[in-house]
């Protein structure tokens, strides 16, 4: 036990020696951004500069996680974390040529709750034209009821458990005035105001692990973001008319994060145990090899690289996973019951997406009949070219396996923006509210 915490020391001291060398690195006025995304695979770290556009991606690095350090999307072991974490930032820092501070974090697993609450407000005084304070009322109110929504929630999946939680992300969908769509609320009369809000909640043991997390490695946390939520704010960007409707699947090594955007607005986040690392567990188990040996082998399907006489084992071992991952997501979209139907647009990122078996289970199955699409899914692996807002300056960031980190750029460039001074439109009023 005395080795195990003198190794966690070692790990601190070694991690804030490297932060202080790349302290030194020159010194900018520009605004720069990291955002973490610490998968149970890789570490992935991208370097930001802010600009009037969006952001430029100026360094890129990953680090592989040990089997011990992630568990089900979240942190297992912090003290490994942190050295993976210091790796990839170091790589990511070395190529940008500078030292930053100000880091948004993702944050994923089955516990992470994130829901639309509708909330129906009677007003007392429909005469009167509705003011920001008045505004900033009602959202509080809709996100405590979310809050406790989420906790019953969770209470109830661990067995009668009190968990206490955190409000990471928050987004309005919708809002009406005695049935009449507004985009801005203040200065409007009626009884009947509807808001329909995104919020996603995380329990707080796991907030506080990547809040060490971000202090072992001498980082400003500004902000911690559901990983789904993430990539949907990437695909949305900052167009106020945006249209879009669209199903996006991360399907990483621990978890498989889902969320549903309707008109330009996130509905909700679903999240289920199973990604890239249970298909390796089940050739593992059934061929009876080491983990490594397995990885080798249902990455080696794509290349043809897997020996004849075990193809048949590995593809067997595979099939099982993944009819169980296709349950599970029929599971999470039959739960968004408020669409009346859902988008056909079916967007997928993450390492583990990759894995071919499971692209052509969602293209070629009838898998879709039992849930509410108009018609059979499009589903493709969406680019880091499409991802508005954000470009790529290192070459690194060329596929879908990216696709989180940019999403917590755009996260914490929202943050940035939106928590600075002198924004004195309604717009910046109403947006710094959901960001607190």
């Amino acid at each position: 036990m005395l080795d195990k915490f003198k190794s966690l020391k070692d790990t601190a001291v070694t991690t804030a020696k490297s932060r202080v060398q790349r302290s030194k690195a020159a010194p900018t006025t520009e605004k720069h951004l990291v955002a973490l995304d610490i998968g149970t695979e890789y570490v992935k770290a991208l370097i930001g500069r802010v600009t009037p556009e969006g952001i430029d991606i100026i360094g890129a690095g990953r680090s592989h996680q040990k089997l011990s350090d992630m568990q089900a999307g979240a942190i297992a072991d912090i003290g490994g974390v942190v050295e993976n974490c210091d790796a990839a930032l170091n790589e990511a820092e070395q190529q940008a040529g500078v030292s930053v501070r100000s880091a948004v974090i993702g944050i994923a697993g089955e516990l992470v709750k994130g829901t639309t609450t509708t909330v129906r407000v009677v007003r007392k005084t429909p005469e009167q034209a509705m003011d920001m304070p008045e505004v900033e009322r009602i959202i509080k109110l809709v996100q405590q009821r979310a809050e406790a929504k989420a906790k019953q929630q969770l209470t109830w999946e661990l067995g009668g458990k009190d968990v206490s939680v955190k409000l990471v992300n928050s987004a309005l969908v919708g809002m009406e005035i005695d049935g009449y769509p507004v985009t801005n609320p203040v200065g409007f009369q009626g009884k009947d105001v509807l808001v329909q809000l995104y919020t996603a909640f995380a329990p707080l043991i796991h907030i506080g692990a990547l809040e060490r997390t971000a202090e072992q490695l001498d980082l400003d946390l500004v902000a911690v973001a559901a990983e789904p939520f993430a990539v949907a704010r990437a695909v949305i960007g900052d167009d106020q008319s945006a249209t879009m409707s669209t199903i996006l699947m991360d399907v990483g090594g621990g978890t498989t994060d889902i969320a549903v955007v309707n008109d330009g607005g996130v509905q909700g986040t679903k999240m289920f145990g199973i990604g890239g690392r249970a298909y390796t567990r089940a050739v593992e188990r059934d061929l009876g090899v080491e983990f490594d040996d397995a990885e080798r082998f249902k990455l080696g399907l794509a290349s043809g690289s897997v020996p004849t006489d075990q193809l048949d084992h590995v593809e067997g071992a595979l099939q099982k996973v993944l009819d169980v991952w296709v349950n599970g997501v029929e599971l999470a979209l039959s739960e968004f019951t408020k669409l009346d139907h859902l988008p056909h647009r079916l967007y997928l990122c993450g390492g583990g997406s990759s894995l071919q078996m499971l692209v052509d289970r969602l293209h070629d199955s009838d898998w879709y009949t039992r849930l509410p699409f108009t018609r059979k899914p499009i589903v493709e692996h969406i680019h880091p070219d499409q991802v508005v807002g954000i470009i790529d300056q290192t070459g690194k960031v060329t596929d879908h396996t990216y696709m989180t980190a940019m999403g917590l750029l755009r996260v914490g460039l929202d943050t940035v923006q939106y928590s600075g001074t002198g924004g004195d439109t309604v717009k910046e009023k109403l947006d710094r509210i959901l960001h607190v």
